[in-house]
């Protein structure tokens, strides 16, 4: 995938799951969502701190030791929705300025291609978008596109994630499962 790709496919999810939480109603926040032990609150706060790191970095150079702790916590604050789209905005600008996509992060696993980081969240924006369409009771299909790119993203390292205690044990799907069924099962989701 080019770069131009990884960025549009990025901001696709990025506006996607934007729009499942603008669609959170006032007596949701609170829901369960697929996520063991995650509100909706919980949810949306994740991908928002995750957000947050992006222009630090990737614009930044920073490392995860130099960041760690500072997005703890609560980042929602008495606006989540104000605060989910000012993280994106931000994170969706850092993966856009020039050169950002060439550089390098250092993740908690090391350092990495800035574009295989911006090809992860994606991935993450992805599947958690399906996490809060189902606690929210919003339509859980996604586009075919940011789904096929998340699958292909997910499933050379899937084995690896299982070991990480951040995911439930892969599902065996159904057979003939369509690439969102696929998907949702490799990281422990039962559509």
């Amino acid at each position: 995938m080019g770069n131009n790709d990884i960025l549009r496919t990025h901001a696709e999810a990025l506006a996607l799951f934007g729009e499942r939480v603008h669609a959170v109603g006032e007596d949701q926040w609170e829901a369960p969502t697929p996520c063991a032990q995650w509100s909706v609150f919980d949810l949306v706060n994740h991908l928002t701190a995750e957000q947050l790191w992006v222009p630090r970095l990737v614009r930044d150079g920073s490392t995860v030791a130099a960041v760690d702790g500072d997005f703890d916590g609560d980042q929602l604050g008495e606006d989540p929705v104000g605060a989910w789209d000012r993280a994106a905005a931000a994170a969706k600008a850092a993966f856009a300025e020039p050169g950002a996509l060439h550089r390098s992060v250092h993740l908690s696993y090391g350092t990495t291609p800035s574009d295989a980081y911006c090809t992860q969240m994606t991935a993450d924006a992805v599947v958690h978008t399906w996490d809060l369409s189902r606690a929210i009771g919003a339509d859980e299909r996604l586009p075919d596109r940011l789904v096929n790119a998340a699958l292909r993203e997910v499933e050379p390292y899937v084995d690896a994630l299982a070991g990480t205690g951040l995911f439930a044990a892969p599902v065996e799907p159904p057979e003939g499962a369509d690439e969102l069924t696929r998907l949702l099962c490799l990281l422990g989701r039962r559509p």
